[in-house]
């Protein structure tokens, strides 16, 4: 589903960019050490340009970190092979690229132009996994038996070459018409059982739509857009290496997990209690991952219901370990150990906890630069994950202040998504949070809403220069 509006006139993100510290452009010492990376030829590597690698991504992006090929295995079962940018042969430690990719932690998206974490000439050009070029990768190869669980991994530095850049939407109607090109024509069936074997586990995944705002001529569009069952499947590929370097950082007693806490029984009882009354069938003893998967996000009040669980998928962090296992080393959503490792050009993260699972894979230590780097990315991961997520709130608060602030008085129609809890109203107006069916805006709304229920607003605010909107019930 996309919504969309045009919004004028143009919207100046400039602002924001200053009020977050967001830089614009690399130091000249680390601009120069990415050019000469990207000017190096190729490092001997074990040639496997014969895989037919595609990538798969939004249609927009050049920053492509992954590329895959899956094929079924002699005798039955399925072999994945995940190719993962290199980033570590273009980035030496301890130069002032190195030093620049700690500061900015991760790829910062925003309408206007994204703050990258590598410079263009390797994010976008000689270390992404774009198509026609050889490039160097770090291949996954998985072994899954034919219910998808996993019976063997293969991990090599590689030279590929992918076939091709595809993207989601293509990819869907690809799929939709029979028409898959061979390289992922299996990713439907993998995927669909990843998934189901991940239910299995108590895995749970919310199919919260996306809100972005985009460029449109001159102006911009505020889009609302739930995923297409391939980015879903595609995400299935990258949980599943994850997973695999995960069990390889454990067993070697080394290395930086993605956790998250199970959800409290209190907190899975508060979402139980909030199904009835949304029409939401839970029977006795079904996981809820399984209960949010029956679910169709696009009714108002499985919308709502999809919010609440929300509240469930608190706490994630990394944590890094040398020595000895973390006490809680699991993720509650995936319902398994997991690591990041699969986007090294947009997180800073994945280089390093790519660097671990290749030592230990080939039995040797774990370089130095990348062991003394794993106690200092929690924090520093945390804190660029803050500055992230402030950047995609703030162009979006910005675009539905915009779009809306000549509309105030205005009433729209919209579903309810939350409601405040009596304990957190004292000295205030009871309210909740509610998404306007068209434009696509969430904010919050005063006055005694019902959970789940599609009801009648007025715009009270909408003032761009305090990114603030909020609405009255009608």
């Amino acid at each position: 589903m996309v919504i969309r509006r045009v919004l004028a006139p143009r919207i100046d993100f400039g602002a924001l960019r200053r009020e977050l510290g967001l830089p614009d452009r690399f130091p000249p010492e680390a601009q120069q050490e990415a050019d000469e990376a990207a000017a190096r030829p190729l490092p001997a590597l074990a040639d496997r340009t014969d895989v037919p690698l595609v990538t798969l991504d939004p249609a927009t992006s050049r920053d492509l970190d992954q590329a895959m090929c899956l094929t079924r295995r002699p005798g039955g079962g399925y072999q994945v092979r995940y190719a993962i940018a290199d980033v570590a042969t273009h980035v030496r430690p301890g130069g002032a690229l190195e030093a620049e990719t700690w500061r900015r932690g991760q790829t910062v998206y925003l309408p206007d132009g994204n703050v990258p974490l590598h410079p263009e000439t390797l994010s976008e050009g000689a270390a992404s996994l774009l198509p026609d070029v050889e490039r160097a990768a770090v291949l996954w190869t998985i072994d899954l038996d034919a219910d998808a669980a996993t019976v063997g991994v293969h991990l090599e530095r590689a030279r590929v070459r992918s076939r091709a850049k595809l993207d989601y939407r293509g990819v869907q109607a690809d799929a939709d018409a029979g028409r898959l090109a061979e390289p992922i024509a299996l990713l439907p069936e993998l995927g669909a059982l990843l998934t189901a074997r991940g239910l299995r586990r108590g895995a749970v995944n919310l199919p919260l739509p996306e809100q972005d705002v985009e460029p449109d001529g001159d102006g911009w569009r505020l889009v609302l857009r739930g995923p297409v069952p391939m980015e879903d499947h595609n995400a299935q590929i990258s949980l599943l290496t994850g997973m695999a370097a995960a069990d390889l950082m454990l067993a070697g007693r080394i290395g930086l997990l993605r956790t998250m806490p199970a959800a409290k029984p209190e907190a899975v009882a508060r979402l139980r209690a909030a199904a009835a009354p949304l029409g939401v069938d839970w029977p006795d003893g079904m996981p809820v991952g399984d209960v949010i998967a029956r679910l169709d996000p696009a009714r108002p009040r499985a919308a709502a219901f999809v919010d609440q669980a929300a509240e469930l998928m608190r706490g994630a962090a990394y944590t890094a370990f040398d020595g000895e296992a973390p006490a809680e080393p699991g993720h509650g959503g995936v319902a398994a150990a997991y690591a990041h490792v699969t986007a090294p050009l947009r997180r800073l993260a994945d280089r390093y906890a790519t660097e671990v699972c290749l030592a230990l894979y080939e039995d040797r230590p774990v370089p130095e630069w990348a062991r003394a780097a794993l106690p200092k990315l929690p924090e520093t991961m945390a804190a660029t994950d803050r500055t992230a997520g402030a950047a995609t709130r703030g162009a979006i608060e910005l675009a539905e202040a915009v779009l809306l602030a000549d509309r105030v008085g205005e009433t729209f129609e919209a579903a309810v998504l939350d409601v405040d809890a009596p304990a957190t109203r004292p000295g205030r107006q009871p309210g909740g949070t509610v998404a306007l069916d068209s434009p696509p805006v969430r904010a919050r709304c005063t006055g005694e809403l019902p959970l789940g229920e599609r009801i009648t607003v007025r715009l009270v605010t909408a003032d761009p220069a305090a990114r603030r909107v909020a609405f009255a019930r009608a």
